[in-house]
């Protein structure tokens, strides 16, 4: 089965959708690569940096609650692997601060 690619507007986008090609900023630096799916938080991120239109894949339906879910379970398992050797011993600082902030900001996108 093939993808279409539509280009929509930011206010169009919603989670779950996945991008057709690299979105790039003004400057031509990548903001999400092709393939990345759209999330809550990634949507407040392209808007304040003024991104008005984005080329998806089928822009059929967003995910359902279940699959939003499981990406978000998967994110956080990605944020523990990611911090592994800073939280296997003492307390760690600065970096358990920043991997709690993390871990709460994943677990409350919407």
């Amino acid at each position: 089965m093939t993808s279409t690619v539509q280009t929509i507007g930011i206010d169009a986008a919603s989670e779950g959708m996945v991008l057709a090609g690299d979105l790039r900023d003004a400057g031509g630096a990548v903001l999400l690569p092709a393939g990345a799916t759209l999330g809550a938080s990634s949507l407040a991120s392209l808007r304040r940096r003024g991104i008005e239109q984005l080329e998806v894949l089928g822009a059929a339906e967003p995910l359902d609650q279940a699959a939003l879910q499981a990406e978000r379970e998967r994110q956080c398992a990605r944020l523990e692997h990611l911090f592994r050797r800073c939280l296997g011993g003492p307390p760690a600082g600065a970096s358990a601060v920043l991997f709690e902030r993390l871990l709460a900001y994943r677990r409350s996108a919407r």
